[in-house]
């Protein structure tokens, strides 16, 4: 199920594009302004809007900890905030002054690529903000850009209707013609890596005019080389594709279109799941959250919905979405949700949740104790009997009293609530330095499922040696990646740690997979 929860009408223009971190929202428009908000309750931050540009503002992207967002512009500038302060950090122009239509950041923000109307490519080293290399293709327009989970590599999408995949050296390795007929819209790779063999596979997700969403399989040989092979072609929407995004643990694919439709499918047997259908105008931006069930849609009807993901739909614990499944486009929350974090509900949410789950026979016992979110996570079958007096008739009664039965029912939903929200509980502090709190907070949590920034973390990720030696080790650079590891687990600046000892050996610098 899918249920819109929240509507963003803030900007003035077309919005173009959307992107969470693990504790922001933000988007940005045609009106030449970025908007932030908090990601847990869509409220917008006290030094937005983001003025900067002189332009449309086409892409924006976070750091992989947060702690800046970038964007580009037709004003031939890409430009890094500071999230904390809303301040312009570093202003880098294009070179040639062209319009930069794209940009998009390394898993662990150690390069930021930007792609501009002349099909120049600039390629930045972020943390100094210097420019490193260009190039790029003549006589097209970069419209669509995503670095690997890897960081080694990453795709562009032109209005030639071409994919193609370089290195850091700005090297092509690997030109899909004509992948999309009328030109590529949007490009988003995979967060995980498959290994074997031989072989290094990612997937990539590609969407254009043809209004055809693409899933490719991009395999790394050990020679080397690399080669696209196209896995499935979905044709759910009507008009062309304009935007598509992973979730964050690769099972789930959105996208948004040109007849105003929003689709999600399951990623891996290309089914799908729900068609949503709530903007008045073109669907132009789309994306996930990485640390919630949550998914934005962005429009050329000047709004934002936050769609929540219900009943399996975010597939943490592996589910698909049930065929039953509905989507609700009324606008608003279901009963007793009306907060993101469980612990802030009110008395009245506390309330509506009970009457909803069909538990109304607790609601006046509930009122009269002045029971709130946060004494709801505190219950156990113990103090629901001795503090509020349910359940301590005989469990042994045939049949079982009303009250016993309702407090059974009762702690089942409770225990179902507490898995279903633990990633909304708050983070207490950590060793790990202020800016990556909540990254590591977010890796203590049993239920998470890593973003793409955490790819490298995931045991199926680098499992086997061939994966290891993907990455050369004097290249790598984990500051961002390495935080979502538990301070214990890490010891700076051992970057072996990352990667299983028995996959990881040093000191060999040798890139390609031997037979």
């Amino acid at each position: 199920m899918a249920s819109l929860i929240c509507t963003l009408q803030d900007h003035q223009d077309d919005v173009n594009w959307c992107s969470f971190s693990a504790a922001l929202f933000a988007t940005c428009s045609g009106d030449k302004t970025l908007r932030v908000y908090s990601a847990l309750d869509f409220s917008e931050l006290p030094f937005s809007p983001l003025t900067g540009h002189g332009y449309g503002v086409h892409c924006c992207c976070f750091s992989a900890c947060g702690q800046f967002l970038v964007s580009c512009s037709t004003d031939a500038t890409t430009v890094v905030w500071s999230t904390g302060t809303g301040d312009i950090e570093a202003v880098l122009e294009h070179p040639g002054r062209s319009p930069v239509r794209i940009c998009a950041l390394s898993p662990d923000s150690a390069h930021l690529v930007s792609g501009a109307s002349d099909g120049t490519l600039a390629l930045w080293d972020f943390p100094s903000k210097r420019l490193r290399r260009t190039g790029g293709v003549s006589d097209t327009t970069m419209v669509a850009c995503s670095f690997s989970p890897c960081g080694q590599i990453f795709a562009t999408g032109s209005t030639y209707g071409d994919l193609r995949l370089w290195d850091l050296d700005l090297n092509q390795l690997h030109a899909e013609k004509n992948a999309h007929d009328l030109g590529v819209s949007c490009c988003a790779f995979a967060p995980s890596i498959l290994s074997g063999g031989q072989l290094v596979q990612f997937r990539l997700a590609s969407c254009g005019q043809d209004s055809h969403l693409k899933i490719w399989a991009v395999n790394k040989f050990s020679s080397g080389a690399f080669k696209m092979q196209l896995l499935h072609t979905l044709t759910a929407q009507a008009a062309p594709v304009l935007c598509c995004s992973f979730s964050s643990d690769g099972q789930l694919l959105v996208s948004g279109s040109v007849d105003k439709s929003v689709t999600i499918y399951d990623a891996n047997n290309a089914v799908l799941l729900h068609k949503l259908n709530h903007h008045e105008r073109y669907v132009t931006a789309c994306c996930f959250s990485s640390t919630s069930p949550l998914i934005a849609t962005g429009s050329m009807d000047k709004s934002v919905h936050i769609w929540r993901l219900e009943d399996g739909a975010g597939r943490r614990g592996g589910k698909s979405f049930p065929d039953s499944a509905q989507t609700q486009n009324e606008g608003s929350a279901p009963a007793g949700r009306t907060r993101l974090l469980v612990a802030d509900w009110s008395e009245a949410d506390v309330s509506a949740w009970l009457q909803e789950e069909g538990l109304a026979g607790l609601v006046d016992t509930f009122r009269a104790n002045n029971m709130d979110g946060a004494e709801l996570l505190r219950l156990t079958k113990e103090t629901l009997a001795s503090e509020l007096g349910v359940g301590e008739e005989d469990e042994r009664a045939a049949p079982p009293p009303v009250e016993f039965r309702l407090r059974n029912r009762f702690l089942f939903l409770v225990r179902r609530v507490k898995k279903s929200f633990r990633l909304f509980s708050k983070p207490s502090a950590q060793s790990c330095s202020s800016h990556i709190q909540m990254e590591a907070f977010l890796a203590r949590v049993a239920c998470y499922s890593p973003p793409a920034t955490a790819c490298l973390l995931q045991p199926a990720c680098y499992s086997l040696p061939a994966t290891a030696r993907l990455l050369q080790p004097a290249c790598y650079r984990p500051p961002a990646t390495a935080c979502l590891l538990q301070p214990a687990c890490y010891s700076p600046p051992a970057t072996a740690r990352l990667l299983q000892p028995a996959c990881y050996r040093p000191p060999s610098n040798q890139v390609s997979i031997p037979a």
